[in-house]
Order: structure tokens, then sequence, then C-alpha cells
């Protein structure tokens, strides 16, 4: 699914990544651990296609992605790559159903299909009655999964999650680590998730550990 091969990144003279290798296969859940300041969130970003390595091979579902122009890279972004941010992001005056189906409509695709998926991806998340809610309606943990649901809408070939649990209490945490593995199970999904929590990563099928802009497996 994913193969980045020396990927590299320096901000002005900080090098930040030294010549990353890693592979993540179709189907499995990866967690990116280290230290502050170690490379995970960069290396993430570049994974998401959200900032460009200096040097380095980077293919994501087939694609050499550092042969696509901007415009070429926003449109796979969007239909291949889904996002879970330690902050959710949901825009305060949409509801959640409408937060939602925000990425596909964005990629253009039918308004009742795109619904019909949202609702289904809400009730299996546990969100059925809270569809019409807005964001400051919703706990922190059913705004995370409001979040995750956002992520699954255009069946991207792999979800990158940033510290995911970071800003939830041990309950919802618990439940979002358990929910990832359930959409692994039930749809094959593909995450790669950097992450400082200890149960989470001893959950993952591999942990890669960053360490001074290196990665190891």
């Amino acid at each position: 699914m994913i193969k980045g091969q020396n990927i590299t990144k320096s901000y002005g003279t900080l090098k930040v990544l030294k010549g990353v290798d890693v592979n993540v296969q179709k189907g499995e859940v990866i967690a990116i651990v280290g230290a502050s300041g170690a490379g995970k969130s960069t290396l993430l970003h570049i994974l998401g296609t959200l900032d460009r390595p200096d040097n380095g091979a980077l293919v994501i579902a087939d694609r050499d992605v550092n042969k696509l122009s901007n415009k070429e890279l926003a449109r796979f972004r969007n239909q291949h790559i889904g996002f879970v941010f330690q902050f959710h992001h949901l825009l305060p005056e949409f509801t959640a159903l409408e937060n939602v189906c925000i990425p596909a409509f964005i990629a253009k695709k039918a308004e009742a299909p795109t619904y019909k998926r949202g609702k289904e991806l809400l009730d299996f998340l546990g969100l059925a009655e809270r569809m019409s809610h807005k964001p400051n309606q919703l706990s922190g943990g059913e705004q995370q999964r409001v979040a995750v649901a956002r992520a699954l809408i255009n069946q991207p070939d792999v979800v990158l999650a940033d510290e995911p649990s970071g800003n939830l209490d041990t309950d919802n945490s618990q439940e979002l680590h358990q929910l990832f593995f359930n959409l692994r199970d039930q749809f094959q999904q593909t995450f790669v998730i950097v992450t400082h929590n200890p149960e989470l990563a001893n959950m993952a099928d591999r942990t890669l550990v960053m360490k001074d802009g290196l990665v190891k497996d």
C-alpha cells in the first residue's frame, strides 16, 4: 500500500528525516512511536502527501506521488487518503452527517449515494441517533468518531492518524483504538497511526520506532 525509500526532509538547516524507509501492506495497522522531535508527524505528513520530501521515493497505492503536480496530488489525496487528527477539525456550522460528507462533495460525488454512505458509516460507528447534531452537541469521543467517518467517506486506500486519542479520556481512547481494528477487520482498511499511547502501539500489527530522523521496525 505504501512504499517509501530514503525519504529525507529538512527545514532550513534542521534535518528532520535523514533517510527513512517504510513499507505498509494493505490491511495493516501500523503504529509510529518515538520521542517528540523524532520526525513522526513530518513523516506522516509526507506519507499523506500534505508535504513533499526533499529526496527519496514514495509510492502509494501503486502511484508514484512524487511525479504528481500539486493539483493532481490534491485530487489523489482526496480520493485515496483519509486523515484523523488529534483535534477533529469538524466544521461547527454543519451537522455530523454533513461534516462526514464534505470530502465526497469536494470529490464531486453525487449527493444521494454520499448521504447514504455517510449514514451507513455513522450507524456503524454507533452514531445513528446523532447524525443531525452539530459538533457542539456531541461529546469529545463522538466528535472523534465523526472525524473517523469523514476519513472513510471516500473509501480511501489508507487512513493516517496523528495522535487520534491524544485529546480523549481513557474510556473514549480505548473505544477509538478498538474501532480502528474493527474497521480493519470489516473493510480491510489500512491504518498508519502516530501515537504516544503505549496501549494503542501494543495493539498494532507492527510498531515503527523513530529516533533522530530515522525509523526502525
